[in-house]
């Protein structure tokens, strides 16, 4: 199987360039020894790829390969793996969808937990956009005075589409998955000090709060499904109460706190889904 492998632009991958090269590598390694070719592009080079142009022909282009995986987020990178026809992993229509507005209003369909819109904790304002970039994307403030400012600061960015949501006080627990089987894990980002934007501290150190484990990954699957993508991750808020909440889901993550098995979930449901 000819496989095109478009990595993800740096800029998407704030923090955690080489933890997003290292899962991507791990994947294109499996599938070489499953004996498939690969050849790698960066979605900020993809004029190397001769076939490429972002609105001309594009059918040799989809006759080269037989499947795409993906970590792109580029608009333009998305419309020209739609264009292709193949198969990718994640899908662009998918990944479109991991903008914070979009999913919210898959959320709300669903009626996914998510946080209230009001609390005494203070409030999240996140770009709505896009996936975020800088740290200047995901800002927290202590109260609605607060928060008229840092979306004043949003807007004079350029960002007009946010959303808002109250702090939900509890264990902040990351989560990763590749499609809708078995391969489901969670980790406390507190316990091993793995970060991006430094924002879990708001949360404090994990109580280690007993939930249902299959509840959160029903309902992260059920997500994952509607949104249209096979390789996600995101976080989860658990109150003391075992009640929960999502507060973040994105394609394709790092899964640096399980980064070979999550490779050969990977790997295997790429391999499949060309069989």
């Amino acid at each position: 199987m000819r496989i095109l492998a478009v990595s993800r632009a740096e800029r998407f991958s704030p923090n955690s360039v080489e933890r997003d090269k290292a899962i991507f590598q791990a994947v294109i390694h499996r599938l070489q020894e499953h004996g498939d070719e690969v050849r790698l592009v960066s979605e900020e080079r993809l004029e190397d790829i001769s076939e490429y142009s972002e609105y001309s022909e594009y059918s040799e282009c989809s006759e080269s390969y037989d499947l795409v995986i993906t970590m792109a987020r580029r608009p333009e990178t998305l419309m020209w793996l739609k264009s292709l026809g193949v198969t990718c992993v994640n899908s662009p229509e998918g990944i479109k969808r991991c903008t914070r507005s979009r999913l919210l209003s898959i959320m709300e369909r669903l009626g996914t937990p998510v946080p209230p819109q009001e609390g005494s904790e203070g409030y999240w304002l996140k770009r709505g956009d896009a996936a975020a970039q800088t740290d200047a994307d995901v800002v927290y403030v202590s109260d609605r005075e607060q928060l008229q400012t840092a979306i004043q600061a949003m807007r004079q960015r350029g960002i007009t589409d946010y959303t808002m949501s109250a702090h939900v006080q509890g264990d902040l627990v990351k989560f990763y998955g590749v499609g809708q089987g078995d391969f489901f894990r969670w980790y406390y980002p507190t316990d091993d000090g793995q970060t991006k934007f430094g924002d879990e501290h708001r949360n404090g150190k994990a109580c280690h709060y007993l939930f249902q484990v299959g509840a959160l990954q029903d309902e992260v699957q059920r997500l994952a499904a509607a949104v249209g993508i096979s390789v996600y991750g995101g976080d989860a808020i658990i109150r003391a109460d075992g009640s929960f909440c999502l507060i973040d889901f994105n394609d394709w993550p790092s899964f640096s706190r399980c980064r070979e098995e999550a490779a050969d979930a990977i790997a295997s449901l790429v391999i499949n889904s060309k069989s």
